[in-house]
């Protein structure tokens, strides 16, 4: 499995020292290399690659302007590298995979490729057993069938408390009091009516522990406990909020409609 890469910073050296680095790993191929914002965008439109190092500090076209740009796109893997901590938050929320700071270690560069790696073989594992749900849907729906109640006798395995490690501390979580969860990159942003918690886990991953019907998917980026839902409130173009216990508000985008359809008898 080759991962195909880009390089984007308006730095030079910084280029070449990721293409030397990079250049040690046999399964790391360097598409392009991009000095500036622009070029990036029309690079990754253009040639497609699984993943994009990112300066965020560029004059013009920003990192952030360049994640921007292509969302109208099956976007690539993010991984920002900079020389300012305080972009981070911002990183993370716009979904990145990592962020790295200048210059970049080999061990935390290796660290990263570990989680791309798992990344890209998740999102293959993904598309296979969607494929071939479609094929037992096609063929043998009767099977299909019997899938879905086994998956209903295995409900109990979905776990009822979360461990979450966040300012040097663990909290156990009780599933039950959370009411949403947003993604911000690789990092779960959970909260419960009166607490909020970092969680350094993917949605994908997170989801595979929660019962997928009491916590479902709104938003590409947000899940939501529907026992905590109190009100839906319609809103324009089909997309609507929920209004949860604490009085949260959480939009719902068109794409995940069906989700509200079950609060409408």
């Amino acid at each position: 499995m080759t991962i195909r890469t880009i390089v984007v910073d308006d730095e030079k050296l910084a280029i070449q020292g990721l293409e030397l680095r990079l250049g040690k790993l046999d399964d790391v191929e360097i598409v392009a290399t991009c000095n500036n914002g622009r070029e990036a965008i029309r690079k990754i439109k253009t040639l497609k690659p699984d993943l994009v190092f990112l300066d965020i500090q560029m004059p013009g076209f920003d990192g952030f302007s360049v994640v921007q740009g292509v969302m109208d796109i099956d976007p690539p893997m993010f991984v920002f590298v900079t020389a300012y901590s305080d972009h981070a938050v911002r990183a993370f929320e716009a979904q990145a995979i990592d962020y790295l700071m200048k210059p970049v270690e080999e061990d935390r560069l290796a660290d990263t490729m570990v989680r791309i790696r798992e990344r890209m073989g998740h999102r293959k594992q993904s598309e296979e057993v969607e494929r071939l749900r479609e094929v037992i849907n096609e063929v043998a729906p009767e099977a299909a069938e019997n899938i879905a109640n086994d998956e209903e006798m295995q409900a109990g395995r979905f776990e009822q408390l979360i461990n979450v490690k966040d300012r040097g501390q663990i909290f156990r979580v009780d599933v039950d009091t959370i009411e949403r969860i947003d993604a911000a990159g690789d990092y779960m942003c959970i909260y419960t009516a009166d607490n909020s918690l970092i969680l350094r886990e993917t949605m994908k991953d997170l989801e595979k522990r929660l019962d997928p019907r009491v916590f479902q998917r709104v938003h590409r980026s947000t899940i939501v406990n529907l026992n905590q839902v109190r009100q839906v409130k319609p809103h324009t173009n089909g997309e609507c909020f929920l209004v949860l216990g604490s009085g949260a508000q959480v939009k719902v985008s068109r794409s995940y409609r069906e989700v509200v359809a079950r609060f409408v008898h």
